[in-house]
């Protein structure tokens, strides 16, 4: 059974690349969101002299589910546009100007981002303060490195995109100039063999 005209994709180029540029946005995404709603479970209860107790946890299993899904949201828009970009005539540019906007969209605010996951890991992400042994980070050296992360993972998709614009429009300045030309057969050969001489 055959899919109705309008149902039917001008080419699968589009999707396929968005599902490409996906896995990278997905891990930069990841650490995006990480940054951006990550927080520990704290537990605090009153010490003598109304001084507050106070002890850090990992972060409860609804937030890591959060995290995950809201990477898996934008890996998935970035899909939906691909799809929605085979239909049209020059999809395979409407994809990579999806994948551009969603990559440099979780820069805009990775900065404050940052900030804040510091400020509510107040002893680093391992939950252990600096001075303590045995601590893995020390306080934002975690949130620096994943802020790399994210920056590295979209320059690596805008990247990717780019460079598959530049194949797309050199294929399509080589077709609008046409086949190259088919040299001239060699000229046939005049005359009889060439002979040799032999000295005796």
């Amino acid at each position: 059974m055959s899919l109705p005209k309008g149902f039917v994709p001008r080419s699968k180029a589009p999707l396929a690349l968005a599902g490409f540029l996906a896995l990278p946005l997905f891990f930069a995404a990841l650490m995006a969101a990480s940054l951006a709603i990550e927080k520990p479970r704290v537990i605090e209860w009153s010490r003598p002299h109304g001084r507050i107790a106070r002890v850090y946890h990992d972060a409860t299993g609804s937030v890591e589910v959060k995290i995950w899904l809201l990477a898996l949201v934008v890996a998935l828009l970035l899909v939906a546009a691909g799809w929605f970009a085979s239909f049209l005539r020059y999809g395979i540019y409407v994809t990579c100007i999806a994948a551009v906007t969603e990559a440099l969209a979780l820069t805009a605010r990775l900065g404050r981002w940052e900030r804040h996951h510091a400020t509510r890991f107040p002893n680093g992400e391992d939950l252990l303060p600096d001075n303590q042994p045995g601590g893995l980070v020390n306080h934002g050296q975690w949130e620096h490195e994943a802020a790399k992360t994210v920056h590295s993972l979209v320059n690596y998709t805008v990247a990717l995109a780019l460079v598959a614009t530049a194949i797309v429009v050199f294929r399509a300045v080589r077709r609008s100039r046409g086949p190259l030309p088919v040299p001239p057969p060699p000229p046939p050969q005049t005359g009889g063999a060439p002979t040799t001489s032999r000295v005796l």
